[in-house]
């Protein structure tokens, strides 16, 4: 083989050492030129985005580099000739023994020789390794971020799953997000509209939300017409229709699956409420007429009341005194689309027979906000009845009040007696208005409107409420009644 000859010529032949040298050189040369090349023609890694995730530009095609590498070889042959031109045969370059050139050569040898497109190895091997998957990254593309490394397709969004290939993404903790499934998932949206809200002039994110129900919906919502149901304070969805009542006021379709229409409905409520007054060991033994009626009616009646008393903060309810003609409904109505049809009302006269005239009622409210109103007004009777003179509206109003919190609590949970009523013998269970239970979604509404009574924010309905519990928690119904009835304050 030529290779062995040429081995064998070099150990047994002389004169062969100026060849030997010559090649030596050339070769070194050869090397020492492409090392040369590469390393001031290599370029460096560029880091894109605030991410530091490194990649590397094309190298040139396999075509280019094979050009440059037979351009290379000329030169140093023709190097190689003109070296041993200037010398005489069997001589190597000045100050360059064979031995030297021997080990140029095996040092120009390194892994940029054979692999002269290799990465930059920025730490070494089997210290960089994949967050995600667990195994070493070695050569290629990487991305490093938050202290740790990642196959460019193992690092994913935590929502998405599919991989992040943007320069900007967002961080929550240790996930990392697309930024549009971020805003998916934490950007609140409104609930109304069901659009993300937007910032305001700031960059802020504001928002209004109700304090029990938790509603986020759009500032802007408040001022332009949005339907709110007149019982539980929500506003229409724009996915669901409110029923419009007719009056102005609106109701929500789970405020609707209980609301009472017309008198005749409502009669068992109200039998109901005062067989609760008979088990607090406060039967009241006249008989009040009761009526549900329109909103203008109630507000025609409460006009025509000289002393009368109203539920605030809107009218519900009224007690009245004073003898009147008042339209109540007398037959349910329809409802046709999203409204109310076939609305059948009849006057009615009411004639005084003892201090209370009558107990008027909003119509088309809920069981349990209807059957609060009830007792709120039927306390109210009650206290003409009993004789309770000159009461302040604080008072009187908080008393009241207390009366119809702790008829809500009964019906919301009726096996549980509070402190409040178990020295007055409150009614069992038994005397639930609703045969079967309640339903989750009343008792939710019971909540809310046990809510209203406790954070009302007016004087005699909110304060006068909170001064009046407090003194029956710790004394007792009766004998905090009974301290009103001789002092006109409530126990301290």
């Amino acid at each position: 083989m030529a290779s062995s000859s040429f081995s064998s010529s070099c150990i047994h032949d002389t004169s062969c050492s100026s060849r030997r040298s010559g090649l030596i050189k050339w070769l070194w040369k050869l090397l020492r030129g492409r090392n040369h090349a590469e390393s001031g023609g290599r370029r460096s890694p560029r880091v894109v985005g605030e991410e530091n995730m490194l990649w590397r530009e094309p190298n040139k095609s396999r075509d280019d580099k094979s050009k440059a590498d037979n351009e290379e070889l000329d030169r140093a042959i023709a190097l190689s000739l003109a070296e041993e031109n200037k010398h005489p045969k069997g001589q190597n370059a000045p100050g360059k023994t064979d031995e030297e050139l021997a080990r140029e050569l095996q040092q120009s040898l390194g892994p940029s020789a054979y692999y002269p497109n290799a990465p930059v190895q920025f730490l070494p091997r089997g210290h960089r390794v994949c967050a995600a998957c667990q195994r070493e990254i070695g050569y290629g593309h990487y991305l490093s971020c938050m202290g740790n490394f990642w196959h460019t397709q193992c690092f994913r969004c935590s929502s998405c799953g599919h991989a992040i290939r943007e320069t900007e993404f967002t961080l929550l903790g240790i996930d990392a997000y697309h930024k549009l499934c971020y805003k998916e998932l934490h950007h609140p949206k409104c609930d109304v509209c069901h659009q993300f809200i937007p910032t305001n002039r700031t960059g802020l994110i504001e928002y209004r939300a109700h304090p029990f129900w938790g509603q986020k919906y759009c500032p802007s919502h408040e001022h332009d017409k949005t339907p709110r149901c007149c019982s539980c304070e929500r506003m229409e969805s724009r996915s669901i229709k409110y029923i419009a009542l007719g009056d102005g006021r609106s109701l929500c379709l789970e405020c609707l699956d209980s609301a009472i229409m017309d008198t005749g409905d409502c009669q068992p409520l109200y039998h109901s409420i005062r067989d609760y007054y008979e088990g607090m060991n406060m039967r009241i033994d006249q008989q009040i007429p009761m009526l549900l009626v329109e909103r203008q009616a109630l507000n025609d009646a409460m006009e025509g009341e000289k002393d009368g008393t109203h539920h605030m903060p809107e009218t519900r309810g009224l007690c009245l005194s004073e003898e009147q003609t008042v339209s109540s409904i007398q037959r349910r109505p329809r409802i046709g689309g999203n409204r109310i049809i076939d609305m059948r009302t009849h006057p009615q006269k009411l004639t005084r027979r003892c201090e209370v005239t009558a107990i008027l009622v909003l119509y088309g409210l809920p069981r349990l906000l209807t059957g609060s109103i009830l007792a709120h007004e039927l306390m109210h009777g009650w206290l003409r009845l009993k004789g309770y003179r000159n009461l302040s509206p604080e008072v009187e109003e908080g008393i009241c009040q207390v009366l119809s919190y702790l008829w809500l609590e009964s019906e919301i949970v009726p096996d549980t007696h509070n402190g409040a009523s178990s020295s007055s013998s409150a009614p069992s269970s038994s005397t639930s208005s609703k045969k079967g239970g309640t339903s989750a979604t009343e008792k939710k509404l019971g909540e809310f409107f046990k809510h209203q009574i406790q954070h009302d924010t007016s004087s005699a309905y909110g304060e006068g409420f909170r001064t009046a519990y407090a003194s029956v928690t710790k004394y007792g119904l009766r004998r905090t009644l009974d301290h009103i009835r001789y002092t006109g304050r409530c126990p301290i």
